[in-house]
């Protein structure tokens, strides 16, 4: 999809990013700067609906109320020879600079950069530079830096909870949250039978969990949970079908199933999802993966089941 290299924007095939034994690799993200203090009108952020690493973004805006603080700018879904863009004819523009594409932010930060283009993206206006294009960073900043600027909510990384909230965290991101992108991007039956497993391993894991308490960590919604939400909701309509993450599909698990509802009915998470986008971006047109571009049905879920108590 294309990467910038010295500042300049070149063609790139991101499925590509495979070792030598076919298993692929992420990435790593290259803005990793922090608000000390947060202020009102000085941030922006960028993101896109299909993406779930800014999803998580989305989420903790949602959740600690920092929509009248930090606006935000959405690319379209579907990205082009240049990346992520924007589409004014569909809605989706760049409310800072009228850019075209977010590589041009990129390079508003850093004229010599060389990397991926990603979001989210956390811009500084007062600065005019870029913060963190780091979406776990994004999430802990808007938890803790903006208090006494925005309505009192509750702490998503409390102290008491850090070691088990950072179990969870990395466990999940390296074998769900990441897993599923290693489960479909394989390019040999060994890295997807390795990967495949262990994001069902995972989600067992998971599934016994949520039989003894309703959160990740017990009785309290944390960071952990908000950052499994985002490959929750992206399960039945992507990665089962495009994916092939198809030994089990979410509404297959009782206990994973349930829970995924009752955090969709939080306030504000609901209004982040977009299911009919996930379902036609990951099923897109991909000479690898999907060369006729077929989008195929989704399986029939209702979100807004009552959730047994």
């Amino acid at each position: 999809m294309g990467m910038l290299l010295d500042g300049a924007w070149v063609a790139d095939d991101e499925v590509a990013r495979t070792d030598p034994d076919g298993r692929w690799q992420r990435s790593p993200s290259h803005f990793r700067n922090w608000i000390e203090r947060g202020e009102p009108g000085r941030y922006h952020l960028y993101a896109a609906w299909n993406c779930p690493w800014a999803h998580r973004a989305l989420l903790a805006r949602a959740y600690k109320q920092l929509e009248d603080l930090i606006p935000v700018s959405f690319v379209a879904p579907r990205r082009t020879e240049q990346g992520w863009v924007f589409a004014p004819a569909d809605g989706y523009t760049d409310a800072q600079f009228n850019a075209t594409a977010l590589h041009q932010i990129y390079t508003r930060s850093d004229p010599g950069y060389s990397g991926r283009v990603t979001v989210p993206l956390l811009w500084d206006r007062k600065t005019g530079t870029a913060i963190s294009n780091e979406s776990a960073d994004i999430v802990r900043m808007f938890n803790s830096c903006f208090t006494g600027l925005a309505p009192d909510t509750p702490n998503l990384y409390p102290k008491h909870l850090h070691q088990k909230i950072d179990m969870w965290n990395d466990r999940i991101h390296a074998n769900l949250n990441n897993g599923v992108y290693r489960t479909g991007f394989s390019s040999t039956q060994e890295a997807y039978d390795e990967a495949v497993a262990v994001v069902f391993e995972t989600l067992d894991a998971i599934e016994t969990q949520l039989a003894e308490t309703p959160y990740l960590t017990g009785e309290t919604f944390t960071e952990a949970d908000l950052r499994l939400f985002p490959t929750l909701v992206r399960f039945d309509v992507g990665y089962f079908t495009a994916f092939k993450c198809s030994r089990n599909r979410l509404i297959d698990f009782d206990n994973l199933w349930a829970y995924a509802r009752r955090l969709y009915a939080m306030p504000g998470f609901a209004e982040t999802v977009k299911f009919d986008i996930y379902r036609r971006g990951y099923n897109s047109p991909s000479e690898k993966r999907n060369p006729l571009g077929i989008v195929p049905i989704a399986p029939a879920a209702d979100w807004r089941q009552p959730i047994p108590t």
